[in-house]
């Protein structure tokens, strides 16, 4: 036979002997997980099923190769579980800018899946800079009510940000990639007072309202004084209600909370504990939710992408949810 075929069938039988006993090895460790010494200088990572890995010099191991780890032997242990009872896990989708089309799609999703017996817990995939101030809060009212009736757990892998978290926070768990963005808490409202503008290009706007603030805000005049006054206060209102979601759904005090309300993100890695639990990636969030469902090897069906249209329709003035890096691009400012 050709040497190179004995080379190919020598290869396949390592292999296969190599997976033989790495499977022997992790079945035995889950029954019987290695002690650890008292005087070990790696780190040691708790994982399902009571296995225990046990890293040596770990002194320049960054947190986010210790969550890839994690996260691979939680996919790993998956592999070696059985299904239980049917229990699923619904794995919901929410992409890009949080608006009206979002929570259409969303929301009668939600209520559908707390309805489903079939359904054990939900697992919300939050890749958003934010959105618009209603749809925003409707849907975060709709995943508090969801977890009154089966855990929920927030999981992102690159930004949770504004509106993006004031959803996730309705969530019992928050679990992260130790390098997503999160935070971004607050409200912003933008005005354009184009006027000079129209001016400039021979434009001249009739208006014709029933009360002086109709047009408030409007792009083709300036605002009032008592119309900044009235802004101030709505944005006020807003900032209020997101700091008071966080407060409840992360237990913070609101002075806690306050301390992250700066408007601007960081990196999940350095507000474990505060506005994430837990970093990982998507297997590592689906081992957390188990946990709560009390189960293990659950069914994970993954609900088609929603789709947030090109069109965002921001032009003007309005108040948004949302991270203001993202917000000038969207009114085509950029």
């Amino acid at each position: 036979m050709d040497d190179r075929i004995w080379k190919y069938v020598s290869a396949v039988l390592t292999l296969l002997l190599a997976l033989s006993i790495v499977s022997v090895a992790v079945l035995y460790y889950q029954v019987n997980p290695p002690a650890v010494p008292a005087n070990q200088t790696g780190f040691v990572i708790e994982t399902p099923s009571n296995f225990t890995l046990v890293c040596e010099g770990s002194v320049n191991t960054t947190s986010t190769e210790v969550a890839e780890l994690r996260d691979q032997i939680a996919f790993l242990q998956r592999l070696v579980s059985s299904n239980q009872g049917g229990t699923t896990i619904a794995v919901v989708p929410i992409f890009g800018i949080i608006d009206d089309y979002t929570a259409l799609q969303v929301i009668p999703l939600l209520r559908n899946l707390a309805m489903n017996e079939s359904v054990g817990g939900v697992l919300l995939w939050i890749e958003s800079p934010g959105g618009v101030v209603g749809p925003v809060i409707n849907i975060h009212s709709e995943i508090k009510k969801l977890s009154l009736v089966k855990p929920v757990v927030a999981y992102s892998g690159d930004i949770i940000a504004s509106g993006g978290y004031y959803i996730a926070v309705g969530a019992q768990k928050i679990v992260a990639s130790p390098l997503a963005e999160v935070g971004s808490i607050g409200v912003i409202y933008v005005h354009y007072d184009l006027e000079k503008n129209y001016e400039m290009n021979g434009i001249k706007v009739n208006v014709f309202k029933t009360g002086k603030h109709k047009d408030m805000g409007a792009e083709w005049r300036d605002l009032t004084p008592e119309e900044r006054e009235k802004i101030t206060e709505m944005v006020n209102t807003y900032f209020q209600a997101f700091i008071s979601a966080v407060s409840e759904g992360r237990n913070m005090t609101i002075d806690e909370v306050k301390n992250f309300s700066t408007g601007e993100t960081w990196f999940a890695e350095n507000v474990t504990g505060a506005l994430v639990d837990e970093l990982g990636g998507m297997d590592t969030a689906i081992d957390v939710l188990e946990k709560l469902m009390n189960v293990s090897g659950a069914k994970v069906v993954v609900y088609k992408d929603l789709e947030t249209p090109e069109e965002f329709g921001v032009y003007g003035s309005t108040a948004l949810y949302i991270d203001p890096r993202y917000l000038t691009p969207l009114i085509g400012g950029g």
